[in-house]
């Protein structure tokens, strides 16, 4: 899923892209925020992705520093994430994407028409 020519461009912009840039990684790292969560529970909060894909993006989230994986002894197995320092310093730009797209949203025309 990752694109290697954006993760080793020369530009830091699109660096950043190649690393955050795809639709379910800002999804992931919202959903999980400041707090540990279990993949069950990411799995049944993030709507539309298949447990395939959710694999592979925390996957990719830990390899790129945003997550931290956390695994404990136990039987059942219980595995944990959380958002590295990293991830954690995503979260505003993420804040700042959410009210730009508060600002911007632009109103369907059947909302309109009925007043929502």
């Amino acid at each position: 899923m990752r694109d290697d020519n954006f993760c080793n461009s020369n530009c830091p912009f699109t660096r950043a892209i190649g690393t955050i840039g795809n639709k379910w990684k800002p999804i992931i790292i919202n959903v999980i925020g400041t707090r540990s969560i279990r993949f069950g529970q990411l799995d049944a909060i993030v709507p539309h992705i298949s447990r395939k894909v959710l694999t592979e993006q925390l996957k990719e989230l830990e390899e790129d520093g945003l997550l931290e994986r956390w695994a404990y002894k136990e039987i059942p197995p219980r595995v944990e994430y959380k958002l590295s320092e990293k991830g954690l310093a995503f979260l505003p730009i993420l804040e700042s994407i959410k009210e730009w797209n508060l600002k911007y949203e632009v109103v369907s025309i059947s909302e309109e028409a009925v007043g929502v």
